[in-house]
């Protein structure tokens, strides 16, 4: 195994520098490409509706998706291996303007797919806007891991997901109400009910390109890339390239189906709106595992630590019964604030039977942490070894338990992400764009899986088998957790 590459990223980050600062811009397009990501679940159920879609056809939505993330990583590698790193030679600033962008371009699609009722041109749009957020992955995962320590870097990683989770939390329930309920009681009947959402998107990803071109990101050297696909020759850097695709398609496969899930007679017979608080549920439950994740692989003195590793959880699951519990139909309405705040009440305090169950996973969550002993690694296989069991009893079970089991694993799928990204980065030094891209490129795990889910379940009749396919997903991500982010690695490459 040949040396890692060198960089400035190591004195740069050893230098003192505080980088709260820009830590803090490039949260919200963390938040950003959560709360747009998380639509697609909402989509799915719309257009099987609107275009009497069965469940493969429904869940190209996240082929076209997240097969956009592996065309535009394969396209930057392979600019990468030919003539050099283009973030090297563009910068990480504009390398995110230009992926908000294409992704303003790919919402604005949606106006014209609704007009005309073309689901094809759905799934394009879909396409454009996952080539945008493919080149907003490859710029921004790399750029928060060097804004600080290297060792360190699971936990800026796990921090700027759990803002990512703070709009996958809030995606389903805005999302779900304006959909289902809002445009739908506006008339908007079928398709024409996301021609406003996207806009509106479409308009917020332009006023945040101008805002990256206006402020002052530091740039944190990475050297330059020669021409060459040198992060191939690293065993942990392809194997954690197959991880992010099982994580990434297991993760989706389950979020895309929960409304479908819990609608069956076997599980819940839930209606679509009410179930779409469920996906709320699950994605919160990221939002809350990335928070702790954050705090135990940092570098706290431990008794701090530990006092944040119940606080913050605490304040987030608060945070999360209140927003499933806000009456959005009550504003909507346009009811004074007395009665929006008084069904807020009521609201809240009935869904307290629903969320005292949820509590004891988040117990359970908070004490596989101090068996995680704050390795990446350790927490990951754990944390996958759990989610393997939750499925597995999804599967056999039925009615509430199977729900509890499936909307769990949100919890402990929260750290996946982070954890694998900073693990195949780790020494990397001036590879580390050219790996990002190749793990971002992984991401077409969400367009491949979904639908393979779909076809079990469209086999079967019955989504409780089709849970088979995450489950295995994550037996590897658990099995690259435990020794194959290890495999091929030398001292060098592992100290650098």
């Amino acid at each position: 195994m040949t040396n890692a590459p060198t960089s400035a990223t190591a004195s740069s980050s050893a230098n003192g520098q505080n980088y709260r600062g820009p830590f803090a811009i490039m949260t919200v397009l963390f938040f950003m490409w959560g709360f747009m990501t998380v639509f697609n679940d909402i989509l799915i159920p719309r257009f099987k509706e609107a275009f009497t879609l069965n469940y493969l056809e429904a869940m190209l939505v996240q082929f076209a998706f997240f097969g956009a993330y592996f065309i535009g990583s394969l396209a930057y590698f392979g600019i990468s291996a030919t003539t050099g790193d283009p973030i090297a030679k563009i910068g990480y600033k504009n390398g995110v303007i230009i992926g908000l962008l294409i992704s303003a371009f790919g919402s604005a699609l949606f106006w014209p797919a609704a007009a005309i009722k073309s689901y094809p041109l759905f799934l394009i749009a879909l396409f454009i806007v996952g080539v945008g957020f493919a080149m907003l992955q490859i710029a921004a995962n790399p750029y928060v891991t060097i804004l600080g320590p290297e060792k360190t870097a699971s936990s800026r990683l796990n921090l700027a997901q759990a803002f990512n989770s703070l709009g996958t939390t809030t995606g389903p329930l805005i999302g779900g109400y304006l959909i289902f309920q809002y445009f739908a009681h506006s008339g908007a009947q079928g398709a024409d009910s996301v021609k406003v959402p996207y806009l509106m998107f479409c308009i917020a990803f332009i006023i945040l390109a101008v805002i990256f071109f206006f402020i002052h990101l530091p740039h944190v050297g990475e050297g330059k890339v020669e021409a060459g696909v040198g992060a191939l020759r690293y065993p942990h850097v392809v194997l954690g390239v197959l991880a992010i695709f099982m994580y990434v398609g297991g993760e989706v496969s389950i979020g895309s189906s929960i409304i479908n899930f819990l609608g069956q007679k076997n599980v819940l017979s839930m209606s679509a709106t009410d179930a779409s608080k469920y996906v709320s549920l699950f994605w919160g439950g990221m939002l809350i595992g990335r928070f702790m994740g954050a705090i135990e692989l940092s570098e706290m003195p431990k008794a701090k630590k530990q006092f944040m590793l119940i606080v913050v959880p605490l304040l987030a699951y608060l945070f999360l019964w209140a927003a499933i519990s806000a009456p959005l139909d009550a504003l909507h309405g346009g009811a004074g604030a007395g009665d929006v705040f008084g069904q807020w009440k009521d609201k809240f305090i009935a869904n307290w039977s629903m969320f005292k169950i949820y509590l004891v996973f988040v117990a359970l969550c908070y004490v596989l942490f101090q068996f995680g002993h704050a390795l990446p690694g350790r927490t990951l296989v754990i944390f996958c070894s759990t989610i393997v069991a939750l499925l597995l009893l999804a599967v056999i079970l039925g009615g509430s338990k199977a729900m509890w089991c499936v909307i769990a694993v949100g919890l402990f799928t929260s750290i996946g992400w982070p954890n694998i990204f900073s693990l195949a980065l780790d020494g990397m030094g001036v590879l580390k764009s050219q790996v990002s891209s190749l793990l971002v490129m992984a991401v077409v795990g969400g367009a491949v899986l979904p639908p393979l889910m779909g076809a079990v379940a469209d086999k079967t009749g019955d989504l409780r088998p089709a849970f088979i396919i995450p489950l295995i997903a994550y037996a590897y991500v658990g099995f690259y957790g435990l020794v194959g982010h290890k495999i091929g690695r030398s001292k060098q490459v592992a100290s650098a």
